[in-house]
């Protein structure tokens, strides 16, 4: 387990009670055996994130948001922009094959990485299920009965839901503008919301409305 938590004095948990819903972001992990992670795995690679990786390890939220582009760099700016964490709890986490919920700040050496690519997100596959259930038991446990935990991730596929719910149940969201989106739509659609201030709305994950039609493209931006 990659993280400590701490819940503070029952003064400042009251204090943040009295404010918006206290969430944890959960994030959905990067492919990590795709084209652009078999570029940063490359010994021969000479640009700086794989030199890094090779030397000193770096931060899983920059590996995954090279190997996955936009979805993962809207992922991160989003959790930014409306972190709402209970007090010394991580804003973020990120489902990670093998090693359960990890920050995206935390560094990840080449072995690591090898070691996530390895595994494969099923949510028969007990390498992967096993650590993040544990690592949901802590932080539910952790974060107390008031906290939220959404998942900015598909919620169309069981590889996620099956053992994220089994422990938070009807403290598990999604955001409602996923339904029916591509992971690239998705990625620009929190960029954006990072960049207006304006948050998601959240359903449950119990919903019926985890599936649904194709909304309308985004409009081009030129910040993206």
């Amino acid at each position: 387990m990659f993280w400590q938590a701490a819940m503070g004095e029952p003064e400042l948990q009251a204090t943040r009670e009295s404010r918006k819903p206290e969430r944890v972001f959960l994030l959905s992990p990067a492919y990590a055996g795709g084209e652009r992670a078999r570029l940063l795995l490359r010994e021969e690679a000479s640009f700086d994130l794989a030199v890094r990786l090779r030397l000193t390890g770096a931060p899983l939220g920059e590996i995954f948001a090279f190997t996955s582009g936009l979805y993962f760099r809207g992922k991160l700016a989003y959790c930014k922009a409306f972190a709402a964490a209970p007090s010394e709890m991580p804003a973020a986490l990120v489902v990670t094959p093998g090693y359960g919920l990890v920050p995206p700040e935390e560094v990840i050496t080449l072995a690591q990485l090898r070691e996530i690519a390895a595994i494969p997100i099923d949510a028969a596959e007990p390498r992967y299920r096993a650590p993040l259930e544990r690592d949901c038991s802590t932080l539910k446990e952790a974060a107390g009965p008031q906290c939220e935990f959404v998942l900015l991730g598909s919620v169309a596929s069981r590889k996620y839901i099956d053992p994220l719910f089994g422990v938070f149940g009807d403290r598990l969201f999604f955001p409602a503008e996923f339904v029916g989106r591509g992971d690239m739509s998705r990625g620009a659609l929190m960029l954006r919301c990072a960049q207006s201030g304006v948050e998601l709305s959240y359903l449950p994950t119990g919903s019926e409305t985890r599936h649904g039609q194709r909304p309308p493209k985004l409009p081009k931006s030129t910040s993206q």
